[in-house]
């Protein structure tokens, strides 16, 4: 298994991170962990409340906790806290905390720049993607991450994640 820094893809709905996660890790010999809204939503057929929140960062922690040599990660609690706050009007002050505590490495901020693909367990699409990402860009400044954009098409995103993730492993 390679040495990998802890990387998190994350951005708005619909920019394929989960893709993302998988083809790194699969090309980089590593593990990855998924993110668990997506799963927590699904069950429950999407409907969720402001009291969701407390589980779903719950369930994140411990996807995380379960793997916690997978260096790159579908997503972590920063994407809580900007979703708490979008649809919701805040988050956890716990939530918060932890999410600071456990910054990565590098956080792949992915533009919205390919084509919104709805399913069921999504629903923000349209000018809601671009608003949540500027809400993802606000938050890594917040958070004080070390963050990069990527954009393009499905193998131009690989190959800038893969340079990026390159560019953080040579720093360390």
């Amino acid at each position: 298994m390679a040495q990998v820094a802890r990387v998190v893809l994350t951005g708005p709905e619909s920019t394929g991170k989960t893709q993302l996660a998988q083809r790194l890790a699969r090309d980089l010999g590593v593990a990855w962990v998924p993110e668990y809204a997506r799963e927590y939503a699904e069950a429950r057929g999407n409907a969720l409340t402001a009291a969701d929140v407390d589980w779903i960062a719950r369930g994140q922690i411990a996807n995380e906790d379960r793997a916690p040599d997978a260096p790159i990660r579908d997503t972590d609690l920063i994407s809580t806290v900007v979703y708490a706050r979008h649809y919701y009007g805040a988050c956890p002050a716990w939530i918060e905390a932890e999410a600071r505590a456990r910054r990565a490495a590098l956080y792949l901020l992915l533009d919205t720049d390919v084509e919104w693909q709805p399913d069921a367990a999504r629903d923000a699409g349209g000018d809601e993607r671009e608003d949540l990402f500027d809400a993802f860009r606000a938050a890594l400044d917040e958070f004080d991450t070390r963050w990069e954009i990527v954009s393009g098409d499905w193998d131009e995103r690989y190959r800038a994640a893969l340079r990026h993730i390159g560019q953080i492993d040579g720093d360390q």
